[in-house]
């Protein structure tokens, strides 16, 4: 490190613990971060995933476009985020300043052409002295870049956790909702330290949402080493929710990543992958080119009866009931009494899937709800094939393809007063 920086980051430090100082002397720091932002789980779209630091203004702007032009605006998603390399310098005084060769018009002028659209920008920092991608991080300048991004219009911010040795998460993280609150303009808060401090267990007061996993990559079923760490399959993310639903609700989301929907996988993954994510209640957030998508891409991120289960009022996120023969059986109780169900073929090959709702009696022990089958009659109807549709008196047979997913909508029709017996 050079004197030169050394000298810069005590000016940043010095400046913020005065400002600090300055806002609490007047009584103006909240420690809780703004309340009823993100009551259902964020929907948008993030640039990391398919174009990692190759962002620019053109690229962004066209994004929002296509965003609003292809219908995904219409079926919820409204956030553009910008991820890591957005940065510039910062200025004499420690103003963060964006990349004027890739964003000329500058950040405000990219947050109107947002609203003006209907949507909103988000930017991304970290925890750190420097980014993952080696740009400036926030260490010691949080105020100061919360006021900023508040000025330029920034509507969500996710913070990183590189280059954060000597602190401690549960802090850092605190440091920068308070400065989000001060700053004075509503930002979602997006806590992406990775799931390495068990932010599910402090960091709702914080942040609408928090990272659960290492980073996901477009695979279903891997694992990529990186040497020191690993980024991670659909299915090995989708395992290390176990045991978190219980700290997800509106305005708390457990995030396990970005989705990879359109970045390779077949369309059966694909499909799947938005499935599992909208049974975990997941933020869903794009990471493809929205600018240049197949049919079949834009029917699975677009699918509005998925999507609504992703979305439902309640919040709850779904468990799974069991396992057999490759096949995962989720449930996820939904507002109006209705349940969503889903079966995911882990295999490798197509599998037969036979389902006896009569045989099967469904209790959340999470929320307390339960439904008997034999005392409850309720229809049931196929997201995905809209022709496929019937009851739980009926015993469900089917072919799951390799790595796809059948997903329900079950809504309650009464009880069923004539029962027959088990096994029908």
């Amino acid at each position: 490190m050079t004197t030169r920086m050394k000298g810069k980051r005590l000016l940043g430090a010095g400046f913020a613990l005065g400002l600090v100082l300055a806002m609490l002397s007047a009584n103006q720091v909240a420690a809780d971060k703004y309340e009823h932002l993100a009551m259902t789980p964020p929907m948008g779209w993030n640039s990391w995933n398919n174009f990692g630091c190759n962002v620019d203004e053109k690229l962004i702007k066209a994004t929002a476009d296509a965003m609003v032009k292809t219908g995904m605006k219409d079926v919820g998603y409204e956030y553009v985020n910008i991820d890591d390399c957005w940065h510039g310098d910062r200025d004499a005084n420690g103003r963060i300043q964006v990349d004027k060769e890739r964003f000329p018009s500058g950040m405000k002028a990219l947050a109107d052409y947002m609203h003006k659209r209907g949507l909103k920008l988000g930017i991304y920092s970290d925890a750190g002295w420097r980014t993952c991608a080696g740009k400036p991080g926030s260490r010691g300048y949080e105020f100061q870049d919360a006021k900023t991004y508040a000025e330029w219009g920034v509507d969500y911010l996710k913070y990183d956790w590189c280059e954060t040795d000597g602190l401690k998460a549960e802090g850092a993280y605190m440091t920068i909702s308070r400065a989000l609150k001060a700053a004075g303009r509503p930002m979602v808060l997006s806590i992406c330290e990775w799931g390495d401090n068990d932010p599910w267990k402090w960091a709702s007061p914080l942040g609408q949402l928090w990272r659960t996993t290492g980073d996901i990559y477009a695979c279903f079923d891997c694992e990529y080493d990186h040497g020191t760490w690993s980024s991670w399959g659909v299915l090995q993310i989708l395992d290390m929710q176990d045991g978190l639903r219980k700290y997800a609700g509106p305005g708390h989301w457990n995030d396990p990543d970005m989705m990879e929907v359109g970045n390779g996988m077949s369309a059966e993954e694909d499909r799947a992958h938005f499935s599992m994510w909208a049974m975990l209640a997941a933020p869903l957030i794009a990471g493809n080119d929205l600018r240049n998508m197949s049919k079949e891409t834009l029917s699975i991120v677009t699918n509005k009866d998925v999507i609504a289960v992703d979305q439902d009022e309640l919040g709850i996120q779904g468990f799974k009931l069991k396992s057999k023969d490759g096949v995962d059986v989720w449930f996820k109780p939904l507002a109006n009494g209705e349940w969503a169900m889903a079966a995911l073929n882990r295999n490798n090959h197509d599998q037969t899937f036979k389902f006896g709702f009569r045989n099967e009696k469904i209790v959340d022990d999470l929320t307390k709800r339960e439904v008997d089958f034999n005392a409850e009659i309720y229809t049931w109807q196929d997201l995905w094939n809209k022709d496929n549709k019937g009851n739980t008196k009926d015993l469900i047979k089917t072919t799951i393809k390799r790595h796809d997913v059948l997903m329900l909508k079950l809504t309650p029709k009464g009880a069923w007063e004539h029962k027959k017996p088990k096994g029908h």
